[in-house]
């Protein structure tokens, strides 16, 4: 399974109103429940006002469409990861899986993929 890096820095956001968001930026993810908004974006794109923030995020994207009836994808990354005691944050889209890890922890998790068998680019 191929597995490429994405080249900027995230940041994980809560946010009030998410009118504030640039929905034009080519990454970000909006998350609402009834307790909260999430945003997910490039750091350079954090909106002014949030309620809370956390930067220092990298992240990579499991290359390809993934069909939803694939069964365990993402459990094994992350199995390596917490075995290596690396945190993610994951989020979907329709297509594929995101998986981010703090910076300091990113080469560390894309050198243990790869010698699980996992091709990155």
């Amino acid at each position: 399974m191929e597995l490429k890096k994405l080249e900027y820095d995230l940041s994980v956001c809560k946010v009030k109103n998410i009118t504030q968001a640039d929905i034009s930026s080519d990454f970000y993810f909006i998350g609402k429940t009834d307790e909260e908004v999430s945003l997910v974006c490039r750091t350079e794109c954090v909106p002014a006002e949030t309620i809370d923030r956390e930067d220092g995020w990298k992240g990579f994207l499991i290359q390809g469409v993934l069909d939803f009836s694939l069964v365990g994808v993402l459990a094994p990354i992350a199995d390596i990861l917490a075995d290596n005691k690396i945190g993610i944050f994951a989020v979907s889209t329709f297509n594929t899986d995101y998986v981010l890890v703090k910076q300091e922890n990113f080469e560390r998790a894309m050198d243990l993929l790869a010698e699980a068998g996992y091709f990155v680019v």
